[in-house]
């Protein structure tokens, strides 16, 4: 029982009052939907078809955070419009976005097969136009409803509760998952296009200064929730993360524009997506697979030796950023010191702001499994052999002065800036407890703010890809 400020993916029997009682359901189902409640609530209708019901549960830390513009609600309606345009199928009675928009508490996201634990910023719809480095969130976890719950590795299927998973594959469940998160984001408007390259960019920006992929496979990296239980890495660039979730997602890029490249632009890993996880449209039994399948499909619609492409990219040790979807795509990366507009909108105490690509740290920004964002002059990281690195700097850290001046993102911008003009090296002061330590870096390359630069003459196959789907609707 609860109060009617609720929800949850489960089916209501009844409602008296301020009281609801469920129907009763399998354990599997009771287990793995959870129940949201509080003060501020709001549900709105994001349902594509009277067949397909998805609504978004929102709940917030003030009333006024559960404001939501026509714009937005219209950019998550496209979100369920342009999940069934892809998946061509739906595996849930109905779908209950639960997002909990909170300074408090929060941060999470979590799959579940007909909802999800989405966690944000307060403002996320209240200062919608500032944009979100995080605004993949829904689309990722909603996309997990049929990779994941649905379709599932076949070692990541128990009978019961009282067997272990054995990883395997994670690269498709999360990986995959990571990248059609990131593409229907962009498709329903959530993000722009603009953001979308960006958000490409950065990742594949953070591998060439990741040392990390010189010693450590992407495939191993899919141990590390077991290797650390998910607590945060210190030297992640040397150590590496779970790799496996941003560079399965430029893994499958470049298998989308290599699938275009084969067929002449016929076909797309979105017929990859409709063959794989349609099948038993409406069906809730978890339907397993193995990397023969994987490849099996990808044959049957681009043949080409994908087993070998796996290998080199996945399972072999590859320090080569894999950026080759964007060239086939029709961009290449590149550095600016062009920092752009939205991106300074989009900077707060939960995202922070990212300096890794010039001197070799981050500040500020949520920490895996925190609530609360860290303090706004923390050092969110340092990457091995940086100039940060090279200083002496370290994680543990945080930055209290630029040149004399009290640290904000943009006073170490414009020092770097000056830096790459003058040649003068940009002097830091950090604290660690009670000590303050000063440093004098030398370092005059500029931003290094990632993009993708066009290049002319080629196809312009991204694009195609981040553009509203020009499917129509399934009929189910």
């Amino acid at each position: 029982m609860l109060s009617t400020a609720g929800a949850t993916a489960l089916e209501t029997a009844s409602e008296e009052g301020a009281t609801l009682k469920f129907k009763r359901t399998t354990l599997n189902t009771l287990v793995d939907s959870p129940l949201y409640a509080g003060v501020h609530f709001k549900r709105v209708d994001l349902s594509p078809s009277p067949t397909d019901i998805v609504r978004l549960n929102v709940f917030g830390d003030d009333e006024k955070d559960l404001e939501i513009s026509k714009d937005a609600l219209e950019k998550h309606k496209n979100l369920a419009v342009e999940a069934d345009k892809l998946y061509q199928s739906h595996h849930y009675d109905h779908y209950d976005f639960l997002l909990l928009l909170s300074s408090i508490v929060g941060g999470v996201g979590l799959e579940h097969h007909q909802s999800s634990e989405d966690g944000s910023r307060p403002n996320y719809f209240t200062e919608w136009d500032r944009g979100n480095l995080r605004s993949d969130l829904l689309p990722h976890e909603y996309t997990h409803s049929w990779n994941g719950k649905f379709r599932r590795p076949a070692d990541l299927w128990t009978p019961n509760f009282n067997v272990p998973m054995r990883d395997d594959l994670l690269w498709v469940y999360e990986g995959m998952t990571q990248y059609w998160g990131s593409v229907l984001a962009a498709r329903s408007g959530i993000r722009t296009a603009e953001q979308a390259r960006y958000v490409f960019a950065r990742v594949a920006a953070g591998f060439e200064i990741s040392p990390g992929r010189e010693w450590r496979p992407m495939v191993d990296t899919t141990n590390q929730p077991t290797v650390s239980q998910r607590r945060p890495v210190t030297w992640s660039s040397w150590q590496l993360g779970e790799n496996y979730y941003t560079e399965g997602a430029l893994i499958w890029l470049d298998a989308d524009t290599k699938i275009r490249e084969l067929t002449g632009d016929r076909k797309s890993l979105d017929d990859f997506a409709a063959d794989f996880l349609s099948p038993y449209n409406g069906s809730f039994v978890t339907y397993t697979y193995t990397l023969q399948d994987i490849v099996g499909i990808l044959n049957k619609i681009a043949p080409y030796d994908w087993m070998k492409f796996f290998q080199e990219r996945v399972y072999s040790l590859h320090p080569a950023v894999p950026t080759d979807g964007f060239t086939r795509g029709g961009y290449k990366l590149a550095y600016s010191d062009k920092m752009p507009s939205w991106l300074t909108r989009s900077e707060n105490a939960f995202s922070g702001a990212d300096f890794s690509t010039s001197l070799g740290f981050s500040v500020g920004g949520q920490r895996p499994g925190a609530g609360a964002p860290a303090d706004a002059n923390d050092l969110g990281g340092v990457w091995w052999n940086s100039p940060a690195y090279q200083a002496g700097i370290t994680p543990d850290m945080r930055i209290v002065s630029v040149n004399g001046k009290a640290f904000t993102a943009q006073v170490l911008r414009d020092a770097i800036i000056e830096a790459e003009r003058s040649k003068h090296p940009i002097e830091l002061q950090f604290r660690r407890g009670d000590e303050y330590k000063s440093f004098s870096i030398p370092y005059y390359g500029g931003l290094r703010i990632p993009t993708l630069e066009r290049v002319d003459g080629t196809p312009a196959r991204l694009d195609d890809i981040l553009a509203p789907s020009k499917r129509a609707l399934p009929a189910m």
